[in-house]
């Protein structure tokens, strides 16, 4: 095996194809790199067919924290479970290439996508699926390829598209649409756009389906570069699952009874109805024949479920719940659902319904990112449960599966835009959306339930945002787009695309296509179609909160942000920071300081402003001519400190201390005492000196055992100076 190499630019950017060094015993493997960053992307099929009715695909995406020269931060210092980055670019590997293999295919494939190198320029998550694409051309793998991904990006400023931008023009840019797909058609799209509008979506679109088409065709030069170096590339047999004519036929014969028993809007009632009749169409084989065609007729089955539904719907235009096609479910939305939470909000739309539940907290509360990106964490996050009793079933419940982790990840892109800035709105923010019942567009509705919690918990987002799934059906040549989708319609139709956005334009998109004639009109269609059924969600949500309530609630936490001299800093904390857990101890409140002087406060009623004022005294400085009622904090022969402010003295010297001499300090105070002192004086070293006002009497008798200061050390009159009896006395008061 000889290694063979292809290096290209497009678009700006420079990428090579490599293999032949790397991996030799996976049925392909392929280096990709783009800049400086690397995967190593393998394909290997199993060499025996699989017993089972679906397609045995599975594809990892493995984070090495070594392709950005960082050991991993768990305690056992090796990659774990994925990231939440890495589950979404495996789903992103996975939804291009599922669909690309022939109907049948039952041999178990693996994808490994593995970074080797990160550069922190160039991300590695689109051009894996170009990876994948190689290593199963050449592995002889049957799939309908070269296939290929992009992200598209536009300059704010210019409306210039670009094609795989850096991180860094993706900073600069108010869109990212990721592409997936072949020369011809998109079989894949993901996308975050703030308030972009159909018509400049569509036309990224159409620019990207060209970008893939150029990509795909660069593919098809390295293949050819290795057929010349190492002859041509074995296509592989593999047994596909045929149709058996007299299944077909058979299974088929109950066209009228599947149509009758998929007649009904109700989800539960309508699944055992076609689980009866299927069962009954069942009984009509022999047990051996069951048992020698039980794939053949579980495929039958399902085929005949799939053409009956879809032919009602182009042939009659009504769907299996009496719909049309642009129709919408009924639908409710509440806010305000649950007391004492910081907010929440409950969406319905026909029999799919969420709880989504917003949390606040303090901006330290963000999420920190381990991964191979260069983003170090996010202060808004969106999660997405989906328990299995929300569509009646029994399962297990654990950690998030890479579906919930996708559909949450689309929620959170949906509104993300809308988000304030954290200068705006200095709160870390969580919204979690439970999926209580479930009939297809979950992940919209919690698009819509986490808008009405955000609004509910007095988030200031700048335009609330509502969502919709969309989806296709061509069947005996003709062409309909379905609004609002259901569950059926999805699994059983050629597209899901959901679209969210504002009545200003699309903050998201996420679309699964399996139909090969998906062309730009009908694109413009379901864009159009959706347009109009999000602003009529919107307005049922509206009408349960019109706009983002003014203050946060008393459940919630007060924030209260201000700027501190970086030199007070350490005042405010205190030695091993005795005063600032002192501070929040006394009033309930948390602090928080950052380097540059910015102290974040945040707690529930008058907690944060009893603790604002605390620390705004902490930091003033004296000035001369102020008056404080201050407490006696230690005494010294030479007068006494006060505390005018928290972590504040001011010296008030022995002589300012009453009207006439007195021997002792103490003849007149005691640690404790309060006095009312003002302001003489503060020198360049922030020492402050204080006069008494109301100054008292001295002692009478005082004057008489005045006796000038020995050089030694302030002594009583009779003693010893060898003795030394003052820094026994201040040694004792520094141990109390």
């Amino acid at each position: 095996m000889i290694k063979v190499s292809h290096s290209f630019s497009l678009f700006g950017k420079n990428y090579t194809l490599e293999s032949g060094e790397l991996a030799k015993q996976a049925t392909g493997a392929v280096c990709v790199r783009q800049g400086d960053s690397e995967v190593l992307v393998t394909a290997v099929v199993s060499k025996e067919r699989k017993d089972s009715d679906f397609f045995p695909l599975t594809v990892d995406f493995i984070e090495k924290m070594y392709a950005v020269n960082r050991i991993p931060g768990s305690f056992l210092k090796r990659e774990a479970r994925p990231s939440e980055k890495a589950t979404l670019t495996a789903r992103m590997i996975d939804r291009p290439l599922r669909p690309s293999f022939p109907d049948g295919f039952r041999n178990e494939v693996q994808i490994v996508a593995m970074p080797l190198v990160a550069d922190q320029v160039n991300p590695v998550d689109t051009i894996c699926v170009m990876g994948a694409s190689a290593a199963l051309a050449l592995g002889g793998v049957p799939f309908e390829g070269p296939l290929a991904c992009v992200r598209i990006a536009r300059v704010r400023e210019t409306g210039e598209f670009l094609v795989n931008p850096t991180y860094e023009e993706r900073a600069l840019s108010d869109l990212d649409l990721e592409l997936a797909g072949t020369a011809d058609f998109v079989s894949m799209l993901e996308a975050s756009a703030d308030e972009v509008s159909e018509e400049d979506m569509l036309s990224a679109m159409a620019f990207g389906q060209k970008a893939i088409a150029a990509f795909c065709e660069e593919q098809e030069v390295f293949i050819a570069k290795w057929v010349q170096e190492n002859g041509p590339i074995e296509q592989k047999e593999y047994e596909l699952d045929e149709p058996v004519p007299f299944v077909h036929d058979k299974v088929f014969a109950h066209k009228k009874e599947m149509e009758a028993a998929l007649r009904d809007p109700e989800k539960l009632s309508r699944q055992d109805n076609v689980a009866a009749l299927k069962e009954a169409i069942k009984q009509e084989f022999s047990e051996e024949e069951l048992e020698e065609y039980a794939f053949a007729i579980a495929a039958e089955l399902k085929s005949l479920e799939k053409h009956t539904m879809r032919e009602m719907v182009v042939e009659t235009g009504e769907r299996v719940d009496g719909r049309s096609a642009t129709e919408i479910r009924p639908l409710m939305a509440k806010a305000d659902y649950l007391p004492k939470v910081h907010g929440s909000g409950l969406f319905q739309r026909g029999q799919t319904q969420v709880l989504s539940v917003a949390t606040l907290g303090m901006l330290s509360e963000w999420q920190r990112l381990d991964t191979i990106e260069p983003e170090e964490g996010k202060r808004y996050m969106h999660h997405y449960n989906f328990p299995p009793f929300c569509t009646g079933e029994t399962g297990r419940m654990g950690s998030p599966k890479r579906r919930e982790i996708g559909h949450g990840n689309l929620a959170e892109r949906a509104l993300l835009p809308m988000i304030p800035s954290q200068e705006e709105f200095p709160y870390a923010i969580r919204v979690v959306s439970e999926v209580m019942e479930s009939n297809g567009s979950s992940s919209m509705a919690s698009t819509c339930g986490s808008t009405l919690a955000l609004m509910d918990a007095g988030v200031p987002i700048k335009r609330p945002v509502s969502g919709i799934a969309m989806g296709l059906i061509q069947e005996n040549g003709k062409t309909v787009v379905l609004s609002d989708i259901q569950g059926l319609e999805d699994f059983l139709g050629d597209m899901d695309f959901k679209v969210t956005g504002t009545n200003r334009g699309i903050t998201a998109m996420q679309m699964d296509n399996k139909a090969t004639g998906l062309t730009p009109e009908i694109l413009t269609q379901a864009l159009n179609q959706a347009k109009e059924g999000r602003a009529f969600i919107l307005g049922v949500m509206l009408d349960a909160i019109g706009a983002p309530r003014e203050e946060v609630k008393d459940s919630a936490p007060q924030i209260i942000s201000f700027k501190i001299d970086t030199d007070k800093i350490r005042d405010v904390i205190g030695s091993g920071g005795k005063v600032i857990r002192a501070l929040q101890e006394e009033t309930g409140a948390t602090i928080e300081i950052s380097d540059d002087g910015t102290v974040t406060i945040a707690g529930v009623g008058e907690q944060g402003k009893a603790a604002a004022e605390r620390v705004q005294l902490i930091v003033k400085e004296p000035e001369p001519g102020e008056v404080y009622t201050g407490r006696v904090v230690d005494i010294k022969p030479f007068g006494a400190f006060v505390e005018l402010l928290p972590g504040k003295d001011g010296l008030l010297h022995i002589s300012c201390i009453a009207n006439g001499r007195i021997n002792e300090v103490e003849d007149v105070l005691s640690i404790g005492d309060e006095v009312k002192v003002s302001v003489q004086s503060v020198d360049e070293n922030g020492r402050i000196s204080l006069d008494r006002l109301d100054k008292p009497d001295a002692p009478s008798g005082s004057n008489t055992h005045f006796s000038p200061k020995p050089k030694g050390g302030h002594g009583k009159k009779g003693t010893d100076s060898a003795e030394k009896p003052s820094k026994k006395r201040v040694y004792k008061r520094s141990i109390e």
